[in-house]
C-alpha cells in the first residue's frame, strides 16, 4: 500500500464521486453527472495551490482519500498567519476500512498543514470518523458566533 500527496488529477474525480455517493445516497444520477463534469476543471485549477489531495493506493487502485483546502484571510488573533485549512472527503473503500488507512492519510495531511504554517485545520466529523479525529487531536469547536449561510441556488 502507498500513501502519498497527489501530484496530478488522475483518479481524483473517481474517488470524490465514490465518497459523495456514500455520503449523499439521495443524490440523483443527473446531480452526480453535473458534479462529475465540474471536477476536472476544479482539480486542474486548484491542485497543489489551495487544494491538496492525499491518496491511498493498493495494487495500482486508489482506495482512500483525504482532501485539504487552504484559504487565506486577513490575519486576526484566532489565525495570526491568516491561513486555515478545511479537511473533506476522508474516505476509504468499505473492504479496506479499519486498517489504518484514514489515519495514515490524515497524519500526512496534518504534517503538510504544519509545514504550510496553517493556523488550524477544521472538519465536520461523521459519527464513524469522530473517534479517529479525536485520536489525532481534533477537538469540538466552540464559538460565540452562530454559523449561518445564504443559499444562492
Amino acid at each position: 500500500m502507498n500513501i502519498f500527496r497527489a501530484q496530478n488529477v488522475s483518479g481524483l474525480a473517481e474517488i470524490r464521486m465514490k465518497y459523495l455517493r456514500e455520503d449523499f445516497p439521495f443524490m440523483t444520477d443527473a446531480g452526480a453527472a453535473r458534479i462529475n463534469a465540474r471536477l476536472p476543471r476544479y482539480y486542474a485549477d486548484h491542485l497543489n495551490c489551495d487544494f491538496f489531495a492525499y491518496l491511498a493506493e493498493d495494487e495500482g487502485k486508489i482506495i482512500g482519500s483525504a482532501f485539504l483546502t487552504v484559504r487565506e484571510m486577513p490575519p486576526n488573533p484566532n489565525f495570526p498567519n491568516g491561513r486555515v485549512g478545511t479537511v473533506l472527503n476522508v474516505y476509504t473503500e468499505a473492504s479496506k476500512r479499519r486498517q489504518g488507512i484514514a489515519t495514515a492519510l490524515m497524519e500526512l495531511l496534518i504534517a503538510d498543514a504544519k509545514t504550510m504554517e496553517l493556523d488550524y485545520i477544521e472538519l465536520k466529523a461523521t459519527k464513524d470518523g469522530y473517534l479517529l479525529y479525536k485520536k489525532l487531536g481534533f477537538e469540538k469547536a466552540a464559538s460565540s458566533y452562530t454559523p449561518m449561510k445564504l443559499m444562492l441556488r
